[in-house]
């Protein structure tokens, strides 16, 4: 009995911390800052960046590899994706902080109207850029592009939250499922690929590039657009 009222206070600690901590997050707005925001959080402006990754694999692997590597990043988005908001969502049912039914929506602050879907936990974003990220680092093994794909699935994370749409929770949860299924799949991946990490790679750093300058775009266009 103790223990559960120990556990139980623990839990209302942990998500009044993870409250506070994703309401401030979102309290840190300014015009600039919902448009760029809101263009890192779009998916499909990182379609250079998803193409750039593509890019390396056709150009440094062979047939067998190349369809693995699709096969196998394929299935981690689903798995990632799938799993967030058929199983995981509807169990748990917590609340986006933007949604009109949370008691704390009044203090949310909202970019262009968007409110996402009623649950939230664990966040799709976190969890298909992540699965990614941790895919790319794997495969690649490049000390540089590791980094600059954590710090962009990071900052993909923040801008959830920054928009509303997320706690934090939310998004280290979908770090997680991430985390696991990416490594399952690609210790599966090399099991049937045999693929070994090949020391001399072609534009490795390609991907850098392409977010990074992704990113800059990002930055200057949000001096001229403004997001109601």
């Amino acid at each position: 009995m103790i223990q559960n009222i120990l556990f139980i206070n623990i839990l209302n600690k942990l998500i009044q911390w993870d409250t506070n901590v994703s309401l401030a997050i979102n309290g840190l707005h300014s015009e600039y800052w919902d448009t760029f925001m809101w263009l890192v959080s779009d998916k499909i402006v990182w379609v250079p960046l998803y193409l750039s990754i593509l890019y390396i694999i056709f150009k440094d692997y062979n047939w067998k590899i190349i369809l693995a590597c699709l096969v196998t990043l394929s299935i981690i988005l689903l798995v990632t994706d799938g799993v967030c908001a058929h199983i995981i969502r509807p169990i748990v049912g917590r609340m986006r902080p933007s949604n009109l039914d949370n008691p704390i929506s009044g203090m949310v602050h909202i970019v262009d109207g968007h409110r996402g879907g009623r649950f939230g936990f664990p966040s799709a974003h976190s969890s298909n850029t992540w699965g990614l990220t941790f895919f790319v680092c794997y495969l690649f093994r490049r000390h540089w592009l590791s980094i600059f794909m954590a710090a962009w699935a990071c900052l993909v994370c923040y801008s959830r939250m920054y928009l509303g749409v997320h706690y934090l929770g939310d998004t280290i949860a979908g770090m997680l499922l991430a985390f696991i299924s990416s490594s399952v799949l690609y210790y599966v991946f090399m099991k049937v690929s045999g693929h070994k990490v090949k020391e001399k790679l072609k534009y490795p750093y390609l991907p850098i590039c392409i977010g990074g300058t992704t990113i800059i775009i990002f930055f200057i266009l949000s001096f001229f657009i403004r997001i109601d």
